[in-house]
């Protein structure tokens, strides 16, 4: 669990023009952020485009990330619906040398606290690997009850190395922290690190790590020499730039960036729309004004 500290980016999916995964692309990605400090890479999960990627994709992401597995950390999102599909994913990253998995809490059908834990404990075993918990109930519907026994129990566990915890209810953060105090806790919003880092948080893993890797590196150094007013102006700059990325398309915003850094990541896969010219220059406008490296 130690292991978990940190800033790790959750690097995106580069797609050549035919649609299928740039891989050259992707480990440029992964060496230039390696090169910048990153701690690790939380691989395959939102911000990849996961559930718009085929099985053998995500696999083949594993595979890639997996490279770099011997400089740093990989944390491999096998989250699916289904536990069978996330078992798949658990040992494909398993046998790649990731050092973690990780996986949303199962979504869609509602299940019951019971089933979640299960789900959990059935990956964990299986795949005989711990678990990083992926909370973002904005995107699952699904938000980590820790109020249930269940829940409870598997927090405390030792299947769970830890959670990514994308929710802004961050008070959270404190009470899991007093539920498990071994437990590697990652901040998930890129705007709340500061705020995380305060309430307990190992470290953070983001979207925007991708593009402003340093900037953030910046934030957390400050943070944690105590420099707090530094650390919440470096703050209010990132957030300007994430609420740009947000208004016109967080992954398409990160995929324009990194093409005018050098790294061809390709548009974002449908319904996923590319930038206008319009949003594009507001991107450009507020980098100008706000990115720190």
């Amino acid at each position: 669990m130690k292991q978990i500290k940190g800033l790790f980016p959750a690097p995106v999916t580069p797609y050549n023009e035919d649609g299928t995964i740039n891989f050259k692309s992707y480990e440029k990605l992964l060496k230039r952020n390696l090169s910048e400090g990153a701690s690790g890479f939380f691989v395959a999960g939102s911000s990849a485009e996961c559930f718009l990627l085929a099985e053998n994709e995500r696999i083949g992401i594993f595979e890639a990330a997996c490279a770099f597995k011997d400089e740093t950390v990989i944390i491999a999102h096998a989250g699916a619906i289904g536990t069978d599909e996330a078992i798949r994913y658990a040992k494909a990253a398993k046998s790649f040398g990731a050092q973690y998995v990780s996986a949303t809490l199962p979504f869609y059908y509602r299940f019951d606290n019971k089933q979640t834990a299960e789900f959990f404990y059935d990956i964990a075993d299986a795949a005989q690997t711990q678990v990083m918990i992926y909370n973002f109930p904005g995107f699952t519907g699904k938000r980590l009850d820790l109020d249930s026994p269940d829940i409870r129990n598997l927090i405390c566990s030792e299947i769970i190395c830890g959670i990514k915890h994308t929710d802004q209810n961050l008070a959270m953060i404190e009470r899991i922290r007093e539920m498990n105090p071994d437990i590697a806790i990652m901040n998930g919003y890129d705007e709340t690190m500061t705020a995380g880092l305060a309430l307990g948080a190992d470290g953070s893993i983001g979207s925007s790590f991708n593009v402003m890797l340093p900037h953030f590196i910046k934030i957390y150094d400050a943070f944690n020499s105590g420099e707090k007013d530094t650390a919440l102006s470096l703050q209010t700059k990132a957030n300007n730039i994430m609420d740009a990325f947000v208004s016109a398309g967080l992954i398409a915003s990160i995929k324009y960036v990194l093409k005018s850094q050098g790294i061809d990541a390709g548009p974002p896969r449908r319904p996923f729309k590319p930038l206008t010219q319009c949003q594009m220059k507001c991107i450009d406008d507020v980098l100008q004004a706000n990115l720190v490296n």
